[in-house]
């Protein structure tokens, strides 16, 4: 099992060394390529002031996150949550910067670079004419990003996870894997071509004599026109 963390932060400027902090954590966990639906989403007091420009960006304000916690009290979920898994960020080492910034204020281990994948990189690889901004990848990919009006690091994170999988190919090879007969229950019966294989030994009956009895005295209390009759 592969196990892969998508993971957005927003802050309160661009600078993790000038003084600036985290006011968002967004991760969405992967499972084989694959969104698991398990997520993890907190809002941080910076204990700073928000400037206007950044609140512009992501509609955080300072009276917003007053009563929210510091990342004191937050580290340990959020470190219990992306484990040692590979964590995937769009322009890295902007996250990692501010991630390790506020980690190292704990004395707590920080993220190795060695952990992280940088879809901004790949993205660059891959279409080196850009742009590669996320807004410009969902479009690419046509990937629906109408609801992101500001910067948010969970949803921001869903949408990377849906880029992170086109930037690989990934969707297109399992299209192609189940139209080619070779992933799985689609196999044979997709191509047209080979005939179905057969069970050396038939699987035992499952249904007991009352159940059968039972189901036909259901069917006829239906009608003639009842679709079952088409399978009796």
């Amino acid at each position: 099992m592969r196990r892969e963390i998508v993971l957005d932060t927003e802050t309160t400027g661009l600078s993790a060394d000038g003084g600036d902090r985290l006011v968002e954590i967004g991760c969405v966990e992967l499972i084989n390529r694959m969104p698991s639906g398990n997520e993890f989403h907190v809002y941080i007091n910076p204990e700073r002031d928000v400037p206007v420009e950044a609140a512009n960006v992501h509609g955080l304000t300072t009276e917003f996150l007053n009563d929210k916690p510091v990342f004191a009290k937050v580290a340990r979920a959020f470190i219990d949550f992306i484990q040692a898994d590979t964590l995937v960020i769009h322009n890295a080492d902007f996250d990692v910067g501010f991630l390790n910034m506020e980690l190292k204020r704990l004395s707590a281990p920080l993220i190795s670079k060695t952990r992280v994948v940088d879809t901004l990189a790949i993205a660059r690889r891959k279409h080196p004419g850009g742009p590669n901004t996320l807004d410009a990848l969902c479009k690419r990919y046509g990937i629906d990003n109408s609801r992101r009006t500001k910067h948010g690091a969970l949803l921001d994170s869903l949408l990377l996870a849906e880029v992170y999988i086109e930037l690989l190919d990934e969707r297109q090879a399992r299209m192609e894997l189940a139209a080619s007969g070779r992933g799985g229950s689609r196999s044979e019966s997709a191509g047209g071509n080979a005939p179905a294989r057969t069970r050396p030994e038939a699987l035992p009956q499952r249904i007991t004599e009352a159940e059968q009895k039972s189901h036909a005295q259901f069917i006829e209390t239906l009608g003639e026109a009842a679709i079952w009759r088409r399978y009796t």
